[in-house]
């Protein structure tokens, strides 16, 4: 098999390479690390978790490479395709990949970053016993841990019946999908456990991505404020300040009395001037910054990479609209998962996808260049919002002043958007996500009803959908793998309702906003003297 592909099929296969992914998230993560606050342990665990995230979210087009390129266009399978056997050695292979990674990603979740993240709550500069720090941070993780057996377990002993029978096709179809899998290494418990976890992915997802797929393209179309009038501003607005201040110390200075309110409203305005002061300081850094003005330079650029992300932003949401939509009208109901096999509506994105097949590579950079947009989406959503817990704002993502605890929770929401997010892409492109670019021939039958010989035999071919024959079109592990638990699906299903309207309501809101500021989120009122000195310096 390996000997079969081409170079440039060999380094599509393994795109994007591992030290390119490291490279990524060493430079990701160092940029917004505190300097003050860092530490290797939690540095390292914050690159790797990352990695795992990026790592996981490519094998999805390597998937679909793998079952495309079992068969040739014209729909025969190639010469060593052609043995059963091969091609269950391949798919066992990558079904293999796929449980690796999301055992790695359950390691990550319930026991690495927890115990790092409690490891590094428990330092403490008066007290150097790293044993005492290391018990109490196995204390904390040991929640986590009971969770994950728990699931476990669940998924162990959970029974698997199938969807009523709706009809006898999609009946026998959906049996063979679920036996396959389950029979033939399902490990029931891992699905189960990533399951859970993709619910939790779908909540971030609906949070963060979709709002992350607006903001993204607007502020590249807005642009941020002029910096030069940004300081005009604040400088009047410090003038402003001292201003007020002065005339309550004069009533000091007069001997009379400052009242209760009098004295907070002191307090506020020496916060607020403070906070200004920081402001200007940021604001001359950013004037003479090089960056700032190669970002001037770079302005048309930035807006039509604007552009081209909402267009993409839309397409997705049609896409998963459209997705929906079939489901709702030619699934088998809440009972089955809503779950369909093939297009009933013609789907922008799937056309696409199919459309570009013909010409290697296009479609499998799309599905890559796709999969990698859902999660720079969702870091860029993470970065405007901040880490929040409902209402409580927990952690703020900022450039070089970012806590080891919230890099932590960064990745930890990433890993969560990861599982998600090949659910998602099968909502987008579901004919393709499910077979790839797979043909397969099609007989023309006699008017009798048996296939004519002689002359008259025609064959056609026609791209893999519900009604091909079981031996003719390969499944990508990928959706058995997400239609395992079919009560799953239907809370997806309902979650791709609320993604659009998030998207749509994040949309409307980015639009309403103004410029940002070229300093946007460096300067709080809760920073401190030293978390500033840290920027500067």
């Amino acid at each position: 098999f390996w000997i079969d592909l081409s170079f440039w099929e060999v380094h599509l296969l393994g795109f994007p390479p591992f030290t390119v992914i490291l490279a990524f998230c060493w430079v990701y993560i160092r940029k917004y690390q505190s300097r003050q606050e860092s530490e290797v342990i939690s540095t390292i665990t914050a690159i790797c978790a990352l990695a795992v995230a990026l790592i996981t979210s490519a094998l999805l087009p390597v998937d679909i490479f793998l079952v495309s390129y079992m068969k040739y266009p014209n729909g025969t399978y190639k010469g060593w395709a052609e043995n059963n056997e091969t091609r269950g050695q391949i798919e066992d292979t990558v079904l293999y990949a796929y449980y690796s990674l999301y055992s790695i990603i359950l390691f990550c979740v319930f026991l690495w970053i927890p115990f790092v993240y409690f490891y590094y709550e428990e330092k403490d500069d008066d007290n150097t016993d790293k044993c005492l720090q290391v018990k109490n941070a196995l204390k904390y993780t040991t929640g986590f841990i009971i969770v994950c057996t728990a699931l476990l377990l669940i998924g162990a002993f959970v029974p698997l019946e199938a969807p009523p029978n709706q009809s006898a096709t999609q009946w026998e179809k959906m049996q063979y999908l679920f036996e396959e899998l389950g029979n033939k290494h399902g490990l029931p418990a891992l699905s189960f456990s990533i399951s859970s976890l993709t619910l939790i992915g779908m909540l971030a997802v609906i949070t963060y991505t979709a709002y992350g797929m607006s903001v993204l393209p607007l502020n590249l179309i807005k642009g941020t404020r002029s910096v030069v009038y940004e300081r005009l501003e604040n400088t009047e607005d410090i003038e402003e300040v001292e201003h007020q201040i002065e005339k309550l110390k004069a009533k000091c200075e007069d001997g009379r009395p400052l009242s209760s309110r009098d004295r907070r409203n002191l307090q506020e305005f020496e916060v607020k001037l403070q906070v200004l002061q920081r402001r200007g300081r940021h604001l001359e850094i950013a004037e003479s910054h090089c960056c700032t003005k190669v970002g001037s330079a770079l302005r048309p650029l930035k807006i039509l990479m604007g552009i081209f992300f909402i267009l993409v932003a839309l397409l997705f949401v049609v896409a998963l609209f459209i997705s929906n939509l079939d489901k709702a009208l030619h699934s088998a109901g809440i009972s089955s998962g809503f779950m369909v096999f093939g297009t009933n509506l013609t789907n922008p994105l799937n056309e696409l996808l199919l459309t570009l097949q013909p010409v290697f590579p296009l479609d499998y950079i799309l599905i890559t260049v796709i999969t990698m947009y859902f999660v720079f989406t969702s870091m860029a959503g993470i970065r405007n919002m901040g880490i929040w817990f409902f209402w409580i704002r927990l952690y703020k993502i900022r450039p070089k002043r970012t806590r080891p605890q919230a890099l932590l929770f960064l990745c930890m929401i990433l890993l969560l958007i990861v599982l998600h997010t090949s659910y998602m892409i099968y909502s987008l492109a579901p004919q393709y996500v499910m077979y790839g670019s797979q043909r397969y021939l099609l007989q023309s039958l006699g008017p009798k009803g048996s296939p004519t010989l002689g002359n008259t035999t025609t064959e056609t071919t026609r791209n893999c959908d519900a009604d091909a024959p079981q031996d003719e079109c390969t499944v990508t592990r990928s959706y058995l793998f997400l239609h395992k638990f079919w009560f799953f699906s239907t809370i997806y299903y309902f979650g791709n309702w609320v993604f659009i309207a998030v998207f749509l309501i994040g949309l409307v809101v980015s639009c309403c906003k103004g410029k940002r500021s070229v300093i946007q989120g460096e300067v709080e009122a809760d920073d401190s003297d030293m978390s500033e000195d840290e920027y500067i310096h």
